[in-house]
């Protein structure tokens, strides 16, 4: 989605949701529920990283049982007008 002074990526799913005492830990490096699939643990801690880098941020909104939505919200890169 194109904002008025960036641009917000969104990725939601209809999965099992991200349960209160999980949440506050997400963006936490090497923290994941899913080490037997794979999981490190890092995409969101690297994501969250990379977003405050350049000036953004990332909110999460989840509910058990209905999924979970991810917004990474980036700034624009500033306009020059000439005259």
């Amino acid at each position: 989605m194109r904002e008025e002074r960036g641009v917000a990526i969104v990725v939601a799913d209809t999965g099992r949701g991200i349960p209160d005492e999980q949440r506050e830990r997400v963006f936490d490096a090497f923290f994941t529920t899913r080490a037997e699939q794979g999981g490190t643990g890092l995409g969101l801690a690297v994501v969250r990283s990379l977003a405050v880098e350049h000036g953004g941020h990332v909110t999460l909104e989840s509910a058990v049982g209905r999924g979970t939505r991810i917004s990474v919200w980036l700034p624009g890169a500033p306009v020059e007008v000439s005259t």
